[in-house]
């Protein structure tokens, strides 16, 4: 919707500090940050989004009906969750876009696979302890199936810790994407991303500090701004501990 140009090269404004034609100057390339960094920012939610989105979906239903069934399948589950637990998230991330390959379809799908455990996790434990309550016999006495319980009894029960956790999971995601860009393993040029901009950018820190100082700002109020969110959330919605 912005005239915005972010591939544009100009070789003549080649690293050009900040400036009225260009309040955040150019790049190695000569082209303009602030449209860069504002496709970026458009990368960062696309992933954001769809990450969320699936990991909330996968990792609630997983750890409700671990939760819900018991037995010998709970084990199961929740010894395949330490087992992803057992990798730092981001390490196996990054494998995982190694062999797939960089593209920001396989960065969606490497951090799904690993974001998908804490919500299972949450998921679980706010299943155990609402699985006995008055409502939820009730609906077993007159007889209502699993998937009935699960969609009208237990999930929306599920929803405000949840919600909050997925507030904070964003943080995590923008920060992992950028990770994954600057290794290479994300978007590939000449898309946008914060965090190739800002791998770009440290080759030239000392003369054309612009090019790293205005993604990494970017970056880090993103985050906090986010963060933020997610603490207030949890205080309006009155949650005590997830």
């Amino acid at each position: 919707m912005l005239p915005l140009q972010p591939n544009e090269v100009m070789l003549l404004k080649i690293l050009q500090p900040p400036s009225l034609e260009a309040w955040l100057g150019y790049d190695d390339v000569g082209r303009p940050i602030l449209d860069r960094l504002v496709m970026g920012a458009r990368t960062s939610f696309f992933v954001a989004f769809w990450v969320i989105s699936v990991s909330l979906t996968v990792g609630t239903l997983i750890g409700s009906l671990s939760a819900w069934i018991g037995g010998y399948v709970d084990l199961i589950i929740v010894r395949l969750m330490d087992v992803f637990l057992a990798f730092p998230g981001i390490l196996l991330a990054i494998a995982l876009s190694g062999i797939l390959g960089p593209g920001i379809e396989n960065v969606v799908f490497a951090l799904s696979i690993v974001g998908w455990v804490g919500f299972a996790r949450l998921a679980r434990a706010q299943t155990l302890s609402l699985k006995h309550r008055d409502h939820v016999l009730a609906a077993l006495a007159l007889g209502a199936g699993t998937v009935r319980i699960l969609r009208y009894h237990l999930i929306p029960l599920l929803v405000t810790p949840l919600l909050i956790e997925a507030t904070f999971g964003i943080a995590g995601i923008v920060v992992a994407e950028a990770g994954l860009s600057f290794l290479g393993l994300g978007v590939q040029p000449p898309a946008a991303s914060w965090g190739s901009m800002i791998r770009d950018g440290t080759g030239y820190m000392l003369m054309a500090p612009h090019t790293v100082l205005a993604p990494g700002l970017a970056l880090l109020l993103v985050v906090l701004s986010v963060n933020i969110l997610g603490d207030k959330l949890r205080d309006r919605l009155d949650v005590k501990s997830l």
